[in-house]
């Protein structure tokens, strides 16, 4: 990785302000940049402080995140007017580098990156229950299209069978974090500053079909999960790739973000379910019985919110390098 400035280039801020907005794992951020020379270059990087060790062991979230980040780069490189050049995966001999973006040759912004770069800082992850109002049926197709161009698919679920086993497999998963310790100690230190807002976290987390995180411990033992599908659970949604290499968790969360920032900019959010991905059992039946085997990456709730919340973000001169290491 090549060092920094102290003072990072305008661009390079420009960048990393942008890359910061993209979701994470309870909000973790489990990334840093970098700049190749002064504005001439840009990297990212997994790693540091941020990782969720016992909710994420093998990373794969992280790296799905940071490909987040990476799609808010190259809509950032192209809203400076140029296409953005990506390497994946640069040096195979450190697997924290994930991506390097340069600057290739100057270009128009295209409609579709317009729209998604004035969605992004007001993009946010949803919890709970959404408006009545459905997603458009134009809007999902549209979304299955953004995210087959970064080379993943996304599979409405709508059918009650296959609905049905889904929901159940959040709520197993989400049994067994609930009654793991450590993970429940874990998912509690991601509430606050620079962490998923407290006040969202009060709320049951079980008032949709699919099981939600319970961050503070506010779920009681009994509590009756919904027999139907309301329709204020939303659109459920499964995004996968056909292999789950490094560069396939890339590829999944650039298409996460282009999908998210295109629904958003139409006045969609999406909430988060991916307990079983989490389990390997789980995440292995899931792949066969919804699928069709291909891995699933994330699990998404789509709808219309009545209230949003936005997550604190470190600022960027705090998640640009210096001199080869995490400056936060």
């Amino acid at each position: 990785m090549s060092l920094t400035y102290e003072s990072p280039g305008r661009a390079a801020l420009h960048l990393a302000r942008a890359a910061s907005l993209a979701p994470s794992p309870h909000n973790s951020q489990p990334w840093f940049f970098a700049e190749e020379g002064h504005d001439h270059g840009f990297e990212v990087h997994t790693g540091g402080r941020q990782r969720m060790t016992v909710t994420d062991p093998g990373g794969r979230e992280a790296v799905i995140a940071c490909g987040a980040a990476l799609f808010n780069v190259r809509i950032a490189v192209g809203r400076l007017g140029f296409r953005p050049a990506v390497d994946l995966l640069p040096e195979p001999g450190d697997s924290a580098f994930l991506a390097r973006v340069g600057y290739a040759a100057h270009a128009p912004v295209a409609p579709d990156e317009a729209l998604m770069a004035r969605a992004m800082p007001w993009r946010h992850t949803h919890r709970g229950l959404f408006g009545p109002d459905p997603v458009a049926d134009t809007l999902l197709d549209d979304l299955r299209d953004h995210a087959r161009a970064e080379g993943a698919v996304l599979q409405v679920v709508d059918g009650p069978e296959k609905l049905r086993l889904l929901a159940d497999l959040v709520r197993v998963a989400e049994n067994v974090h609930r009654s793991d310790p450590v993970h429940r100690a874990e998912l509690t230190r991601c509430v606050g500053p620079y962490g998923v807002p407290v006040e969202v976290c009060g709320h049951h987390p079980d008032r949709t079909l699919l099981a939600g995180r319970d961050y503070l411990g506010v779920a009681l033992p009994s509590a009756r999960r919904p027999r139907r599908w309301s329709p204020r659970t939303g659109t459920v949604a499964v995004l996968s790739t056909h292999c789950d290499g490094r560069q396939d968790w890339l590829r999944s969360g650039q298409a996460l973000q282009r999908v998210l920032l295109y629904a958003a900019a139409h006045h969609v959010m999406a909430a988060f379910h991916t307990q079983p991905l989490e389990l390997p059992v789980l995440r292995a039946e899931l792949r066969t019985q919804v699928t069709g085997g291909r891995f699933p990456q994330v699990i998404l709730r789509l709808g219309h919110a009545t209230r949003t919340w936005s997550t604190p973000r470190r600022p960027p001169v705090e998640v640009l390098a210096r001199e080869g290491v995490p400056a936060g």
